[in-house]
């Protein structure tokens, strides 16, 4: 997380606790998770914010496959990934538990052009009930971020959400051999232990080749599909 230089851990994976900015980051989390990442923006103790959407967003933007329709980005922070996945094709929402980082994303974001194909919103990802189910979720940093324990509701949630035939797409940051969090520990198993026996399917998985610098060879793409028609062999 951040744009320290990589400290590795064994097996060639980064230890992000070896970050400063990530130590104050977890120093933060003494109680509740939700007060934790408040604190977080209160003090810009921020680590993950790369100040710019994320490289490999804006390519399979330009790429054009990714779904249209509806797109969800949980744990959105300052919304960058929003506003680039965002068109008159794709509408987008930016949801974050932190009021303080959904204000700062609406700040900086309300006069640009596409402003009318996103919004963002301050709720709870496992609490919130849209209006509408979504066509695509984007997940980065945010899996990682939460403990280990709500890996299984995460999971279910995205579930709910999506529609059918929606996809999850996931920057998954491989992260292992080092305490605590956040971020977690975190493998591309971790996502199929529970995204599999829901019923969603991986369609893709890559290296991540535009990853930031700090976490190259650390990131994978994975993108899974939740088909509306599962046979019961």
């Amino acid at each position: 997380m951040g744009s320290s230089a990589p400290a590795r851990a064994a097996g060639g994976r980064r230890d992000p606790g070896e970050n400063p900015a990530v130590g104050r980051l977890r120093e933060l989390f003494t109680g509740d998770a939700a007060d934790g990442w408040e604190k977080s923006w209160e003090f810009g103790v921020t680590p993950w914010d790369l100040g710019k959407p994320t490289p490999v967003i804006e390519h399979l933007v330009r790429s054009g496959t990714l779904p249209k329709g509806r797109a969800l980005v949980p744990g959105c922070g300052m919304g960058y990934d929003v506003v680039a996945l965002a068109s008159p094709e794709r509408f987008v929402v930016g949801l974050d538990i932190s009021d303080l980082a959904v204000k700062k994303a609406k700040q900086w974001s309300s006069s640009l052009p596409n402003a009318d194909y996103f919004t963002f919103l301050a709720e709870d990802f496992f609490k919130w009930i849209p209006s509408e189910q979504f066509d695509l979720i984007f997940d980065y940093t945010f899996f990682c971020a939460l403990d280990p324990s709500l890996r299984v509701a995460w999971g279910e949630t995205v579930n709910r959400l999506l529609k059918p035939d929606g996809e999850l797409l996931a920057l998954i940051y491989l992260i292992s051999d080092q305490e605590g969090g956040p971020p977690y520990n975190n493998t591309v198993a971790d996502y199929q232990k529970v995204l599999e026996p829901l019923g969603l399917k991986a369609i893709l998985m890559e290296d991540n080749e535009l990853a930031i610098k700090p976490r190259k060879g650390c990131e994978k793409i994975g993108r899974w599909k939740r088909y509306a028609h599962q046979s019961s062999l």
